[in-house]
C-alpha cells in the first residue's frame, strides 16, 4: 500500500488552515445568530440595520449560508488535506461575491472595511487551497 500524502506540508499550512476554520466558524456563528434573531445579534445593530437584514431577499440570505457553511467545510477539508476543499472554497467565494456584491451595490454594507476583508479572505482561501493542491499537500 502506498502513502498518497507523501508531501508533508509546512507548519504555516496548518496555521493558515486553522485560521481559515476560525474565520469561517465566526461566519457560521454570525449566520446562525441572524437566522435565529438572537438577542446578542439584535444588540449589535441599530433598528434600521435590523430592518434591512429582515427584508433582505431570500437569495442573498441563501448566499450568506452557502458562503459560510461551504467555507467551514472547506477549512475542515484543508485540515484533513483533501483536494475537494478547493471546490468548496470556490463555491464559498462565489457566494461571498453574490452576497457582498448585493450589499455594496445597494449601500447596505455597514462596514466597508469588513466587507472588503471578507471578499479578500475568500479569494485568499481559494488561492491557498489551489496552491496547496499544486504542491501535493492535498489528495
Amino acid at each position: 500500500m502506498t502513502n498518497v500524502l507523501t508531501n508533508k506540508p509546512p507548519i504555516w499550512f496548518w496555521i493558515i488552515s486553522i485560521i481559515a476554520l476560525i474565520w469561517n466558524g465566526m461566519g457560521v456563528n454570525a449566520y446562525l445568530q441572524q437566522a435565529y434573531n438572537t438577542e446578542s445579534y439584535r444588540a449589535m445593530y441599530t433598528a434600521e440595520q435590523l430592518e434591512i437584514a429582515a427584508n433582505m431577499p431570500m437569495w442573498v440570505t441563501a448566499a450568506f449560508a452557502i458562503a459560510v457553511f461551504s467555507g467551514a467545510l472547506a477549512a475542515i477539508g484543508l485540515l484533513l488535506r483533501k483536494s475537494w476543499s478547493s471546490k468548496l472554497w470556490l463555491l464559498s467565494l462565489i457566494a461571498v461575491i453574490i452576497q457582498m456584491g448585493y450589499l455594496l451595490i445597494n449601500g447596505y454594507a455597514s462596514s466597508l472595511g469588513m466587507t472588503i476583508m471578507i471578499i479578500v479572505f475568500a479569494f485568499l482561501f481559494v488561492w491557498f487551497s489551489r496552491m496547496s493542491e499544486a504542491k501535493g499537500w492535498l489528495s
